[in-house]
């Protein structure tokens, strides 16, 4: 696909489709009034019918008039206060989803008054809006189907409609925000393919091809190995499948090798190919999206070749432990124990809970490659999507200043977080009668535990964001398809980003 940035007026570009977001209730004065004259005032007898109204993400398709566009789609941004770099990236992804169906070869997105309203200005309006259509355009039925026909359109030109404009600044900020969503259209599909289609193994390879297109660091840790190294946390959860683990470990720059902020840093995704919850087997219901439980690991994959492809070289480690938790004949069971790669004696009371057990060895792994500074991201815990819903992604992490960085670079991505506290009074309620600790304790305050219990595996600065809730949406909305969405993926690009020399 092309890009392009246009300085003229909105109704001077020719286009197959010209959208333009409006802030507050439709008012048919400036670029709005003009588009409306030319339409021959279609816009207005729309509004006055109640198709067109300023409602965040009510989109209304028009005639265009005499407009050198063939058709015009108007999308509403909500009210001024309330518009954030997240609306500015879902406006953009709302104009593509909207043309589901329809037969488009050049869009072309004005940038409108969003500028005003969001801090960076036009290019980051201009980053967002099309990062927006690109990953508005993700179809999951693709990966299986040879024609979707609802499909958003494959657009062959988008134009970006800035009068007066930067052309020079807006490219430069466009094509960034294109290779932030094809990454994460990188992880989306990852995660979406089903679990007889993506095993450890196959995931290993999936990043062995990622590594070599972008001259990246990989080694992959067979089973033996990994027993050689102590991972015996992150082996006693794959041990019940047929399918063998694989701790998948991808670099960039040099082992050891400090960013510019003096970081070396690593983002440690969990790979649960399939997760049945192991001999504590879950309910049938809903244990097909149990594919889904590989989304961190995708996320780290498809962030480390982002970077790489934005800016080469930058020091920047990913670790992604691939396992099957399955029940099986030799499946680990409740009540074992086993020791984890810092040494702790961890007692099983829950298979259950098998996402910490293998994120804790690859927080130590990450430390032994020389990390300075962790970032993990899980689709860890049901008691977040209860907490916070499928919006918000729950985060922990220690020392505050760390998950401080860590949030100035959701900020600047466009992904909401909020934390949860780490409360010590709770270490005690997983204690174990045998081991260091339990890997799940009493349910009151669960989610809280989970944090704890990474906590203890780390010695570094540290932070673990649960996308428990908002890894995949269950059900279409305005701005994405059912399935895996890419959230964390541009907050840990922004994050190493930060570092780039």
């Amino acid at each position: 696909m092309q890009l392009r940035i246009s300085t003229d007026q909105p109704w001077q570009v020719k286009a197959d489709v010209l959208a333009l977001p409006i802030v507050g209730e439709p008012a048919f004065v400036d670029a709005l009034g003009e588009l409306n004259r030319h339409s021959g005032g279609e816009l207005a007898a729309l509004a006055s019918f109640g198709e067109l109204n300023g409602k965040r993400y009510h989109a209304a398709l028009a005639a265009s008039g005499d407009l050198p566009a063939g058709r015009l789609l108007v999308v509403g941004a909500g009210d001024a206060e309330t518009i954030s770099r997240e609306i500015v990236h879902r406006i953009g992804a709302t104009i593509e989803r909207r043309l589901g169906g329809r037969t488009v070869h050049s869009l072309a997105v004005s940038l409108g008054d969003l500028a005003a309203h969001v801090d960076g200005g036009e290019a980051v309006v201009a980053e967002l809006l099309v990062r927006g259509v690109i990953e508005g355009s993700y179809e999951p039925k693709a990966i299986y189907l040879a024609s979707v026909e609802s499909a958003p359109p494959a657009l062959d030109e988008l134009i970006l409609v800035a009068p007066g404009g930067d052309a020079a600044a807006l490219a430069k900020a466009a094509e960034r925000g294109r290779i932030i969503a094809e990454g994460a259209n990188v992880a989306r599909t990852l995660a979406n393919r089903a679990s007889n289609d993506v095993s450890p193994i196959v995931l290993a390879e999936a990043a062995q091809e990622i590594a070599a297109r972008n001259g990246l660091a990989i080694d992959v840790i067979e089973p033996e190995r990994a027993a050689e190294l102590g991972m015996g946390m992150f082996l006693a959860v794959g041990r019940g499948s047929d399918n063998p683990p694989r701790m998948i470990v991808m670099r960039s720059g040099g082992a050891g090798e400090l960013d510019q902020l003096g970081r070396h840093l690593a983002i440690v995704g969990k790979g649960v190919c399939f997760d049945s919850g192991g001999i504590s087997i879950k309910p049938a219901d809903r244990m097909e999206e149990m594919k889904m439980d590989k989304t961190g690991a995708a996320t780290v994959i498809a962030a480390i070749e982002t970077v790489a492809r934005l800016a080469p070289g930058t020091p920047l480690l990913a670790i992604a432990p691939a396992v099957e938790n399955m029940p099986g004949p030799h499946s680990t069971r409740p009540g074992d124990i086993v020791r984890a790669m810092n040494g702790k004696q961890v007692d099983i009371t829950n298979t259950d809970a098998e996402g910490r057990l293998i994120l804790g060895d690859a927080l130590t792994y990450a430390e032994q490659l020389g990390a300075t500074h962790l970032v993990d991201v899980a689709t860890l815990t049901g008691a977040v999507s209860r907490a916070l819903g499928h919006l918000i992604t729950g985060a922990f992490g220690t020392p505050q200043p760390w998950y401080e960085e860590v949030m100035a670079a959701g900020d600047r991505a466009g992904e909401r977080y909020w934390q949860i506290p780490l409360v010590d009074d709770y270490v005690s309620e997983m204690d174990s009668w045998y081991g260091d600790l339990q890997n799940s304790g009493s349910p009151e305050g669960s989610l809280v535990k989970s944090g704890l219990f990474l906590r203890e595996f780390r010695t570094r600065p540290w932070v673990h964001l649960d996308i428990g809730g908002t890894g995949y949406f269950r059900k279409p909305l305005p701005f994405a398809a059912r399935g895996s969405n890419g959230i964390t993926h541009a907050t840990l690009v922004e994050l190493a980003l930060a570092g780039a020399r």
